[in-house]
């Protein structure tokens, strides 16, 4: 057993290393480029100035409060298409029915622009914080209906016959083997789909309103700021990274028993 766990911890401060030093190489490319001068500081400002810029947002009291008013948004768009979502994939991914009703109006909506749809949401849903969480909402939810059905539809079929055989009902079928088959997929798409839920943060925040890092970079980008949009980028970067790896921490937490969870 001791054997074992120096073995995996051997593994995973192999990889933490290989993680600082991608960090590390960004870093130094980005310093070469931006002090020496090879890139003009209208388009590539150092990572002194950056820093600088953080520390002038904290004297302007809006880092925080718009950093906050960011993940509240983000967070409330994701969960509301998660409510949604996981049920309709799990009906999708098991009933041809679900399938056949669903899915086509799904497929066709995932592909419309949520930029478009921007006004729209202003007119249906006014300027506040709602219209926000619907943009979010509609960057993620089409997507996630159809890879949670595709993981539940990829449960072996050996699995459920067995549990039928066993003489599981439909519910017991569903509760004690679907679903913690399908955990560890679901898991994985709720951690795509919140990365994609941040990329969606300056659409929702583009119009109507007066907080948040996606207005802080449009706001910046009236006056070429480009020191405060690459803090803003930053931001919401590390803000992104923070969630993925909490999302890994919590699937190795919630489904121990899936194969991926040690090779992540």
């Amino acid at each position: 057993m001791s054997v074992k766990r120096t073995t995996m911890s051997s593994y995973f401060n192999g990889y933490k290393k290989l993680t600082l030093f991608t960090f590390l190489s960004i870093l130094i490319v980005w310093c070469a480029l931006s002090y020496s001068g090879a890139v003009k500081e209208v388009f590539l400002p150092t990572p002194g100035a950056v820093v600088k810029d953080f520390w002038q947002m904290h004297q302007e009291g809006i880092l925080i409060p718009y950093t906050l008013a960011s993940i509240y948004r983000v967070m409330v768009g994701w969960s509301m298409a998660v409510i949604v979502a996981v049920p309709i994939g799990m009906l999708i991914g098991t009933s041809k029915t679900a399938e056949a009703l669903f899915e086509p109006a799904i497929d066709f909506a995932r592909y419309l622009p949520v930029v478009a749809m921007v006004p729209l949401t202003l007119l249906y849903f006014g300027i506040g914080d709602l219209q926000k969480f619907i943009i979010i909402f509609l960057g993620t939810f089409f997507q996630l209906v159809l890879m949670i059905s595709d993981v539940a539809a990829n449960v072996p079929k050996d699995l459920l016959r067995a549990a039928a055989t066993l003489g599981s009902n439909k519910w017991q079928t569903y509760r004690l083997v679907l679903m913690p088959a399908s955990l560890p997929g679901i898991m994985d798409s709720l951690r795509i789909t919140v990365g994609w839920a941040w990329t969606y943060l300056v659409v929702a925040e583009l119009v109507a309103a007066n907080s948040g890092l996606g207005y802080m970079i449009l706001r910046a980008q009236r006056f070429l700021a480009i020191d405060r949009i690459f803090a803003g980028l930053v931001i919401i970067g590390l803000l992104g990274l923070i969630t993925d790896y909490f999302f890994k921490w919590l699937t190795n937490l919630i489904v121990p028993w899936s194969e991926k969870v040690g090779g992540q």
